[in-house]
């Protein structure tokens, strides 16, 4: 896909784009955008106005009043301004207060209906617009939301990667899964990404461990969820730092570069990536003879009227591989995910055989 992003920002990368999750006062907004300023200089201020709950009853934000509130605040130390949008109503209002830039938010992104109608009120205006991932794990979903705003005309779009809803227990609030993001890469190149390390990590004891693995893949910058008073917010305050520990946590970063100029590092690179090159090679001919003996082994049940999924055999491989993997020092969990996938090309291939319907006699 070759289509054409701008950055809306002038400054060296990473961004940092950082405020509270919710505009609670108009003081608290003021005063959390002073101390954040104080302590680093940021790219943009950010906070929830319209907040998308999962139950009734929890605070859903201040609604379009703090709009002024964020607006004023972002004057006040020079900074562009930016919030979530869930409508086309949400973003007229945001229009009207001459907000800088908008974010849509991953329970929107989930409804190609939403995004639509955001888009369509978005013809036209040249602002930027930044797009969550969808709440769940699905790519297309994330791409579809991108050119739904792309086709309404705007160039500047940047990815925000803030995690996937997930059955799995973990660490994190929302597990990052960043092979996702960086496939949404491969599809855009040019397509600016940044991470939000709170709704990922859930709590404000992993944030900056996040925010180092975003760098470390080369994110063009985060957004970092920070009240003055994070204990007495009034939503997700285990996640937010203060302004305090924003500031030291940056400076504890290592932003990585692109590329390097170095002629002895590129040479043992790319002499490390030809040995890649051959074991992988390897790697698919171990693959291909191992779909041989699956299709075998597929012929062998259908001749005998056996499933092709047999769970005895699943957990046997499971229990024996990660005991190698072990020995190995390989990641037990990654390699469960390999496996996984693995085991579902072998029950297609299987599937096909048993779907194989007997050849007419000529």
């Amino acid at each position: 896909m070759n289509k054409y992003f701008e950055f809306p920002f002038e400054s060296k990368k990473p961004i940092v784009i950082a405020g509270s999750c919710s505009a609670e006062t108009e003081e608290q907004v003021l005063e959390t955008a002073k101390q954040i300023s104080a302590q680093t200089d940021i790219s943009a201020l950010r906070a929830g106005i319209w907040k998308p709950r999962t139950r009734p009853n929890s605070f859903e934000g201040v609604g379009v009043k703090g709009l002024t509130w964020l607006k004023a605040a972002g004057k006040e130390i020079g900074k562009p301004v930016i919030t979530e949008v869930a409508n086309g109503k949400h973003v007229e209002e945001a229009l009207k207060a001459e907000i800088d830039m908008l974010w849509i938010g991953a329970r929107t992104t989930v409804n190609p209906f939403f995004v639509q109608e955001i888009a369509e009120a978005l013809e036209g205006i040249n602002i930027p617009v930044f797009i969550k991932n969808p709440v769940n794990p699905d790519l297309n979903l994330w791409i579809g939301a991108i050119e739904r705003v792309h086709d309404a005309g705007i160039n500047n779009i940047v990815a925000i990667h803030r995690g996937f809803s997930s059955f799995d227990q973990s660490v994190y609030r929302n597990q990052p899964m960043w092979e996702i993001p960086i496939a949404l890469k491969a599809n855009f190149p040019q397509l600016p990404i940044i991470c939000d390390p709170s709704h990922i990590a859930g709590s404000r004891d992993l944030i900056q461990e996040v925010c180092q693995q975003a760098l470390n893949l080369d994110y063009d910058g985060l957004m970092v969820e920070t009240h003055l008073d994070p204990n007495n917010a009034w939503s997700d305050k285990e996640q937010q730092l203060t302004p305090l520990a924003l500031g030291e946590m940056l400076k504890s970063l290592k932003p990585r570069q692109t590329q390097s100029g170095d002629i002895k590092f590129q040479n043992k690179l790319e002499e490390l990536r030809l040995k890649i090159d051959e074991l992988d090679n390897s790697l698919l001919k171990k693959l291909a003879d191992r779909m041989a003996l699956v299709a075998e082994i597929g012929e062998y049940k259908k001749e005998n009227n056996v499933a092709i999924f047999q769970l005895e055999r699943w957990k046997e491989i499971l229990e024996t591989r990660s005991k190698w993997a072990s020995i190995l020092n390989l990641d037990i969990e990654s390699m469960h995910k390999l496996l996984s996938e693995i085991h579902s090309y072998s029950i297609k291939v299987q599937t096909e055989i048993m779907d194989e319907k007997a050849e007419n006699p000529s």
